[in-house]
């Protein structure tokens, strides 16, 4: 039997995606006399925010995820990111591979929306790994699964995470909207002779701030 371990050794912008992606760099090292022929891994990434500490514009920011400061102690808890797949291809003792991590804008994703929040520091990450290795030795193929406890942790700046939407979303985001919503913006602008949804937003904010005045 061959032990397999894994170790994130960084986490960067994937710079030719189409779409944001990060590339999770992982060290794999596997223990024993036989080489490995191939691992069909699959990892599982969550986001410990226990693990740091958070601004008073955090705070603000983390409010429709945990509620208010006072009670984090009972609402935050850690929180599935995402899950991705790779195929490692063979290699004996040790190896580097890239784990592909699809990321979203989306603020009605909670960890999008937790991401968000955060001015500087780091994303506290959990990694979860699984999967199946294929080994090659001098009685054949052995076939074993990936113990249920390999796992690591990884502190991501969360300038990484900036830096990959702005490189997708320069100066801009967007929102999912409901389809009604969407035709009653369009008419909205249109009838006021406005360029952009944007502007057609902008002129809806500033009117309910003149309301709020009143």
């Amino acid at each position: 039997m061959t032990d397999v371990t894994f170790a994130v050794v960084g986490v960067e912008p994937e710079p030719y995606a189409v779409t944001p992606i990060l590339n999770a760099r992982l060290g794999i090292a596997a223990v024993g006399d036989d080489p490995i022929h191939a691992i069909a891994l699959r990892c599982q990434v969550r986001i410990e925010p226990m693990r740091r500490g958070y601004s008073d514009d955090e705070g603000a920011g983390l409010a429709d995820l945990f509620g208010p400061r006072e009670r984090w102690a009972t609402t935050m808890h850690n929180f599935q990111w995402l899950q991705t797949t790779a195929m490692v291809q063979g290699f004996t003792g040790a190896t580097q591979v890239n784990l592909p991590l699809e990321c979203t804008y989306d603020f009605e994703v909670a960890a999008s929306k937790y991401l968000h929040a955060l001015r500087d520091g780091a994303v506290p990450l959990q990694f979860l790994f699984s999967g199946t290795v294929f080994s090659k030795g001098t009685r054949g193929f052995a076939v074993q699964q990936v113990p249920w406890d390999r796992e690591d942790r990884f502190e991501m700046p969360v300038s990484v995470w900036r830096e990959l939407m702005q490189s997708h979303y320069p100066n801009t985001g967007w929102l999912r909207l409901d389809q009604d919503t969407i035709e009653a913006l369009v008419a909205y602008r249109s009838a006021r002779g406005l360029l952009t949804l944007d502007d057609a937003v902008t002129s809806l904010l500033a009117t309910a701030s003149s309301e709020e005045v009143r």
